[in-house]
């Protein structure tokens, strides 16, 4: 969860003082990174997963399920039989934003060779049973992205209430700020957000209308000062903290490219892909205790965090603000990153003018020049007493507190200050899965389809105006089987790599993309395009791969293949059947303690190997039954 600093934080009136503090020497920190690493070639392909989880305890007696608010003191125990027992320990466990989350990472990132892809769901099933070790009599570890009840009443074990009208970070109508993490950062956020904005967050995510559900359907909020009223839309699911979007498990995956030039040509490949594959791992279509219209959390997380005036969002005139902001800080990228992507750079860029001819006199070229000054149009959110005056030669803090909140689909990430780690990019849009063999084989698949992409140095970029058009579909519900996602047609830039995969002829302007199903885009359709299953399964021909790596990856893309393909359901779409085949579900778009509790008792079967599920998982895996913690 971005940067983690210790020490004494400032209010938003103190933070604001020092924000052109630390938008300056946040450059100057940018730029001694850059001058000094900037030519440095032939790093090795490395890459890492993270998965967050929730801590849940099954109440079997009641009926309920709550989150377990003690993720601090979990952590802790982790670090101290791990990490900080033994320097090369398999797993590394970090905060996140929710007192009942934790993440874990491998502990040594994964390499260049085919047969890594063979230990990454072993490594993630010792995350699991680590954790789960660790948990008391009736907890466990759940790996879903959105807690059904999230914000509804006695949600959190121990159980406490939101506190709208006291003194509070979030004075959420709904979620306490017992369920934020202890760090000071996560509860620094979410008060210098509040504050920054003028009001509280609002999230208005569309009801799905079944045919007992109130039309229209309007909520009332007792303990409401009139500003939930205001804010909350009919028809709508209306939530007002920051833990309403952070509070979401996901599943990332960062590279380190072997240049600076490669890392860019990463960003901007992969960015084409987010809203696919946010698609294709869709898994939440709950919200508050009740059913939505969405199967992504994407648009909850990015409302959740938007700090933005009312000046900046088109509101009010500009006055005490510099800059009119098209987007929340937590969207999708604005502008692609490397030469051949920037004739598709199509959306209108605010840049901060003095900084982008500061990068641009000091030898930044145009389009990373603009990314940073992008970037650089927010203010920082969260500021330490203690870290304000840094040594810009060797630290990068300033930097940092600017880059770690913008939380976009896609992060470019320069190299820490004097370290041995390389030029990475980070994909972010993944929604995290119920089991390891899942969630391995989206890591892998996009891992893969990155040495696709380098080693035939495939083009898969469009205007990224339609990406943004893309990103919308993709949460809608069902969008698997029925969104329409614009995709380039003509992939090859050599006529060699054109002949050999028997695709069309070089195309231009708007011809060189359609609209395709991610059917189409996955496995394939003849005269439209060849499918990236087929390609890469003729990568993996060519490869030299032991005969284990290449089941165990075969096994990965027929699940990502039968996902794409509809013969199987993304998590999102099983949930939503699970629900309305449910005895007490009134078809009223209401999730009860019970309903819920059934839900995710059957989601702990699954995830643990007690129970099959072939609408979601076919027979074809081999994922073992993963230990519970009294057999650790």
């Amino acid at each position: 969860m971005g940067l983690l600093s210790k020490g004494s934080p400032l209010n938003w009136e103190e933070t604001k003082k020092y924000a052109d503090h630390v938008r300056k020497h946040g450059i100057v920190q940018f730029l001694n990174i850059y001058n000094k690493v900037k030519e440095r070639q032939k790093d090795v392909l490395l890459w890492g997963d993270e998965v967050e989880y929730m801590l849940i305890e099954m109440d079997e007696k009641n009926g309920k399920v709550r989150l377990v608010l003690n993720g601090g003191e979990v952590l802790e125990t982790l670090q101290d039989k791990g990490e900080k027992t033994n320097p090369n320990h398999p797993t590394l466990w970090r905060p996140e934003y929710g007192s009942y989350m934790i993440e874990g990472t491998p502990g040594q990132p994964y390499g260049g060779t085919m047969s890594e892809f063979n230990t990454v769901e072993d490594n993630m099933g010792k995350r699991r049973r680590e954790a789960s070790s660790v948990l008391n009599k009736n907890e466990t570890l759940a790996t879903i992205t959105s807690f059904p009840r999230l914000g509804c009443p006695g949600f959190t074990q121990p159980e406490y209430k939101p506190t709208p009208v006291e003194k509070g970070v979030s004075k959420s109508l709904f979620f306490p700020d017992e369920a934020i993490n202890r760090h000071p950062r996560f509860s620094t956020l979410t008060r210098n957000i509040r504050h920054r904005r003028g009001e509280k967050v609002v999230i208005n995510v569309p009801i799905f209308k079944d045919k007992c559900t109130p039309s229209p359907f309007v909520e009332k909020f007792p303990e409401d000062d009139g500003e939930a009223a205001r804010a909350a839309l009919p028809d709508h699911i209306y939530m007002d903290a920051m833990g309403f979007g952070m509070g979401n498990c996901c599943l990332q995956v960062t590279f380190q490219a072997c240049s600076i030039e490669e890392a860019r040509y990463l960003y901007d490949q992969l960015a084409t892909f987010c809203p696919i594959m946010m698609a294709l791992s869709a898994a939440s279509p709950f919200y508050r205790g009740y059913v939505s219209d969405i199967d992504c959390r994407w648009g909850v997380i990015s409302a959740s965090v938007d700090d933005r005036t009312g000046e900046e969002r088109g509101l009010e005139p500009l006055k005490t603000n510099k800059f009119r902001i098209l987007k929340s800080r937590y969207d999708s990228i604005d502008s692609y990153l490397s030469s051949c992507g920037d004739r598709y750079n199509d959306i209108d860029l605010t840049i901060d003018e003095e900084i982008n001819k500061q990068l641009l006199d000091a030898g930044i070229d145009k389009l990373l020049a603009q990314h940073i000054a992008h970037l650089f149009i927010r203010d920082p959110l969260s500021l330490f007493e203690e870290k304000i005056y840094l040594d810009d030669e060797n630290e990068s803090d300033h930097f940092e507190n600017l880059q770690s909140t913008n939380w976009q689909t896609m992060r470019f990430k320069p190299p820490p200050p004097n370290s041995d780690i390389g030029w990475r990019v980070e994909f972010r849009p993944m929604e995290v899965q119920l089991t390891d063999f899942e969630n391995s084989a989206f890591v892998v698949f996009i891992v893969l389809l990155t040495r696709v992409i380098l080693s035939y140095k495939l083009d898969f970029l469009i205007p990224l105006s339609k990406v943004d058009e893309n990103m919308k579909v993709a949460q809608k519900r069902n969008a698997v089987q029925e969104g329409m996602f614009y995709f380039r047609k003509d992939i090859y830039k050599g006529e060699r790599m054109r002949v050999r995969f028997q695709c069309f002829e070089t195309c231009e302007g708007d011809n060189e993309y359609t609209l395709m199903s991610i059917d189409t885009i996955i496995n394939g359709k003849e005269g439209i395009f060849q499918g990236l299953i087929p390609i890469l399964n003729c990568y993996l021909e060519n490869m030299e791969v032991d005969v284990d790596t290449r089941c165990t990856i075969l096994n990965y893309l027929k699940l990502i293949k039968r996902r794409a393909s509809g013969e199987l359901m993304t998590m999102a779409k099983w949930m939503r059947e699970f629900v309305d085949k449910h005895p007490q579900y009134k078809q009223d778009s209401v999730i009860t303690d019970r309903i819920n509790y059934d839900l995710l008792r059957k989601c702990d079967s699954i995830t643990n190997g007690e129970e099959r599920c072939p609408e979601l998982i076919a027979s074809f895996t081999h994922a073992a039954k993963h230990p519970r913690k009294t057999d650790y």
